[in-house]
């Protein structure tokens, strides 16, 4: 069971989270400078998440770059997402959701009470903190990256 979650045209819940390297990243630094792909996944080391989040660094420029920041959000460790993202090459901010658990996971209303990790969400933010685009698919359903570039090219 979860919360709905938020749509298209609401404000973005802003969020303060330690990254893969334990640096403090929050939504609100990017507004004004660049749109963010903000996307929420079950676990590290899953196959159809390792799946998605490589697809993503092979093709990163399109993800993270003058214009757009990509950040990828999970329930891990920080501990547990450093050795991720060395282990598949992962060059964009891995954040780690674990405590409060699935604080930010649940503003979004992309948090799984039962599973107690967040399901596939991804929200397109404008520079004003603004969501253009969004969706959420189950846990088993990998997303279709083609999809965010069209979202990302329409901004």
């Amino acid at each position: 069971m979860r919360e709905m979650a938020i749509e298209v045209g609401d404000k973005a819940p802003d969020f303060e989270l330690k990254d893969n390297h334990g640096a403090t990243v929050r939504l609100s630094d990017f507004r004004g400078e660049k749109a963010v792909v903000l996307l929420f996944y079950p676990f590290a080391f899953t196959g159809v998440c390792t799946g998605e989040l490589c697809e993503l660094r092979d093709q990163l420029p399109r993800f993270q770059n003058d214009d757009v920041q990509l950040l990828a959000v999970s329930n891990d460790s920080v501990p547990t997402l450093r050795v991720f993202g060395e282990q598949e090459g992962l060059e964009y901010p891995l954040l780690s959701d674990f405590w409060p658990h699935g604080e930010t996971s649940r503003a979004y209303g992309v948090f799984d009470e039962a599973k107690g990790c967040a399901v596939r969400g991804t929200f397109i933010i404008d520079k004003d903190g603004v969501v253009r685009w969004t969706v959420v698919n189950g846990l088993p359903d990998a997303r279709d990256l083609n999809e965010y570039i069209k979202a990302l090219d329409s901004l």
